[in-house]
């Protein structure tokens, strides 16, 4: 039988090793040092001592055969082990925390109200624009759920990543077009529901007469896998003149007079006085908008409430 690796430094001998069952506290450390930066801040978090700490980390080494943490002045960092460690580990602290609501109301014959947190990743537009008449739909039905929204940047992992690192129970995200599912090849195990699909439009200042001509004004979140293809047949599109980090700032520009922009009807819900929304080619790019979960926190009253209320969003158009 192979064994797994002891971590150098580690007191058990590697044939030792036959288990790597975490108990909950064990689990609980390894987020809380990942959360505080430290074994010191972790044990105040937790009303441990540092020593317990430590020792915890050790033996959460010892038996999953990895270094899950580096260790030095500036406190403690994820490996790329511990990373993975961690994130398995507030899911599964997420799961325990709902365990026993979900098993009582699987004995009653009545269904039971979902109650408590329900942890959202959004980005910016769908946060402003589509979870508010949800949510209230959402805690009208169910006054005991808490949503908890995060605004988490359209870029790298996403919204996405939020729920595969454990942080968030449901993430609204941007989908691949072709499959709707999460774009990142990076982020396995997760399931997705596509919700609607929102066109992009031309902006520029009100009454410009020739808009295309203008320069470009883009922010890092756009222009994703769902519209490159687009963009690439459009001779017309220069490089971007300005560019900034948020599509609210964007709008602000383009409203002064500094360019024109190509934006999602969704970003276009802020769009201020002094802008012109004007349609782009008879099929222009469109974005897919959708929700990520786990399998798991899928099957929860919580999430299944969530999601229904999601699906029965109409996709925000501008005026």
């Amino acid at each position: 039988m192979t064994r797994p690796v002891v971590p150098s430094g580690s007191s058990a001998p590697a044939d030792s090793v036959d288990s790597v069952d975490l108990t909950p506290a064990e689990l609980r450390v390894l987020a809380a040092v990942d959360r505080e930066g430290s074994f010191t801040a972790a044990g105040v978090a937790l009303g441990l001592s540092q020593s317990a700490v430590s020792h915890a980390v050790r033996g959460c080494e010892r038996k999953l055969g990895a270094v899950l943490f580096e260790r030095g002045r500036h406190g403690a960092r994820t490996t790329p082990a511990g990373a993975k460690a961690t994130a398995h580990a507030r899911q599964i602290l997420r799961l325990l925390s709902t365990l026993a609501a979900e098993t009582r109301a699987a004995a009653t014959p009545e269904p039971a109200e979902p109650t408590g947190p329900v942890r959202i990743a959004a980005f910016r537009s769908a946060a402003a624009h589509l979870l508010p008449a949800v949510l209230a739909r959402l805690t009208a039905r169910h006054p005991g759920l808490r949503p908890e929204v995060r605004i988490v940047r359209d870029l790298g992992r996403g919204t996405a990543g939020e729920v595969a690192d454990g942080h968030a129970d449901l993430a609204i995200a941007t989908l691949d077009a072709a499959t709707g599912s999460v774009p990142s090849p990076a982020l396995p195990g997760l399931v997705a529901g596509r919700l609607f699909s929102e066109p992009y439009a031309l902006v520029h200042p009100a009454g410009h007469p020739h808009p295309r001509t203008l320069p470009l004004v883009d922010w890092d979140e756009n222009c994703g896998s769902y519209t490159r293809d687009w963009w690439r047949r459009q001779s017309w599109i220069p490089a971007a003149t300005v560019k900034v980090e948020d599509d609210t700032v964007t709008l602000s520009m383009v409203a002064q007079g500094l360019g024109m922009s190509i934006m999602p009807a969704l970003t276009l819900l802020s769009a201020p006085a002094g802008v012109t929304v004007a349609p782009l080619d008879p099929e222009p790019p469109t974005r897919h908008v959708g929700y990520v979960t786990t399998p798991a926190l899928a099957r929860t009253a919580a999430v299944r409430a969530l999601i229904r209320e999601l699906r029965t969003a109409r996709s925000p158009r501008p005026d």
